[in-house]
């Protein structure tokens, strides 16, 4: 959306007043509207892009995951380490499995063991690691839910919007 003095804000809960302009998340699509001038077309007024609006976006979401990582975490539906992870994985408690982006592809891919749960992949083990008040996290779940749900969107608009990179903010 675009700011009183004409300058492009991104809102990633899409909670400010006004009128939003939306893209998809993926990094072409967006280096693409700047490039065109869509924003200014879409908000019927000259607004300015900053030159660092992709890493502004990325850097965005990753707080808003980290955010509700947190809110997960402080609510009791979230639990950190491989054994604790485990068993609530075994129990059945798990809605979705965030596991560290630098961790071994093998490794995160034996702990779900098959089962069918959405896993994502987009924080470092020592942005995880920070969320639960350790040096670094690998496994983290999280119990079903509309935290849960919240976190997979994010999780699938930063990996969009990122492409290659691992966030380790």
């Amino acid at each position: 959306m675009a700011a009183p003095d004409a300058t492009l804000v991104f809102d990633p809960g899409a909670t400010l007043p006004g009128r939003g302009l939306w893209l998809s998340a993926d990094a072409d699509v967006l280096d693409l509207a700047v490039r065109r001038g869509v924003f200014s077309r879409a908000a019927r007024c000259a607004v300015k892009a900053p030159p660092d609006l992709r890493a502004q976006v990325e850097a965005a979401l990753t707080r808003r995951i980290t955010d509700l990582l947190g809110l997960a975490r402080r609510s009791g539906a979230a639990i950190s380490g491989f054994e604790k992870a485990r068993e609530w994985l075994q129990a059945g408690r798990a809605g979705i499995i965030v596991q560290a982006a630098d961790g071994s592809a093998e490794e995160r891919a034996r702990f779900a063991g098959g089962r069918p749960i959405p896993q994502l992949a987009v924080l470092s083990a020592a942005a995880l690691g920070r969320i639960f008040g350790r040096e670094h996290t690998v496994h983290v779940v999280v119990a079903p839910g509309r935290l849960a749900h919240m976190i997979e969107i994010e999780a699938q608009r930063l990996r969009g919007v990122a492409k290659e990179s691992v966030s380790g903010q």
